[in-house]
């Protein structure tokens, strides 16, 4: 049986307890009063024989009467205690069914994971064996640097809420940044700009939201694909920064941006990320100190 049979099969027996509870109440109510009507009829000592007879009649038929409905709560009695031996017994099959739900549910949750991950891994060594050499890359593009500091994925619902002030920040501080409100125009292929943006980006930041990694996204989960396709390449870095999002919805979105650090907006405001990104960026290497050594190293790893 499952989950909702047995639970209808307790709600039944829980109304059925309850209907004879109430007809029991009421045998006991009818017993009572018609002990008491009994104990009422009173025989004068000068009665006639005639009366006397026809009081202990009268006597006799509450007695029965009484006798009769306490027989009846007797019967009620024990029917309600076989009805609760039921009930408590497929309550408990209740419970061991529920349980077993939520190891059939559990079980095949760490499935759903599991095929996520390796549907990732999958998907990352074909890009790896896809890739271009990275000599070849090099040797194409000796002359040309990156336009870009970095590029923006993220989903259009977060703008509002974090992205906006996050690239206004960057740029306060002189950082390039790929931007589609800015980048694409009316009329451009949507493809080829996100692609030239990807290309031309020193470092990938994907905003990851539960906008962002919603089924259905087609644009957030192309520019990620090329963003891992980009690290595999040539050593650009995706720069993970999780907005409204806890780690264990990352890690069922993809075990392996789990595994990078992130940025999280819970923790750090849009002006502290952006300025740990400029730290990332060739000319504040050649300025920093030795003290910011470790951060940055811990971002790029």
């Amino acid at each position: 049986m499952s989950v909702e049979q047995y639970q209808k099969t307790v709600n039944s027996l829980d109304k059925e307890i309850a209907d004879l509870e109430k007809k029991k109440a009421a045998a006991d109510k009818k017993a009572a009063e018609e002990q008491g009507r009994a104990a009422r009829v009173s025989i004068s000592k000068t009665a006639s024989p005639a009366t006397i007879r026809s009081k202990m009649s009268e006597i006799q038929r509450h007695e029965e009467a009484a006798r009769k409905a306490a027989n009846e709560s007797a019967d009620l009695q024990k029917k309600i205690a076989d009805k609760r031996t039921k009930r408590n017994e497929a309550y408990l099959r209740l419970q061991r069914e529920e349980q077993n739900e939520r190891k059939k549910e559990s079980r095949a949750q760490e499935r759903r994971i599991s095929n996520l991950q390796q549907e990732y891994e999958k998907r990352i060594a074909e890009l790896e064996n896809a890739a271009i050499p990275v000599n070849t890359i090099l040797e194409s593009n000796t002359d040309t640097l990156p336009e870009y500091d970095v590029f923006i994925s993220h989903a259009w619902e977060d703008k509002e809420s974090f992205v906006d002030e996050f690239v206004q920040a960057l740029r306060d501080r002189g950082v390039k940044v790929w931007y589609d409100t800015t980048q694409i125009k009316w009329g451009d292929s949507m493809r080829k700009r996100i692609d030239d943006g990807l290309r031309q980006s020193r470092f990938g930041v994907a905003i990851l939201s539960p906008n962002y990694i919603a089924d259905g996204k087609y644009w957030t989960k192309a520019e990620l694909d090329g963003l891992f396709q980009l690290e595999s390449i040539n050593g650009k870095k995706l720069l993970p920064i999780w907005h409204n999002l806890t780690k264990k919805q990352v890690a069922e979105f993809s075990p392996i941006i789990a595994g990078k650090l992130a940025m999280s907006t819970a923790m750090f405001t849009p002006d502290e990320i952006a300025e740990e990104l400029k730290n990332l960026l060739p000319e504040a290497n050649s300025n920093r100190d030795d003290s910011d050594t470790d951060i940055i190293e811990a971002l790029l790893n």
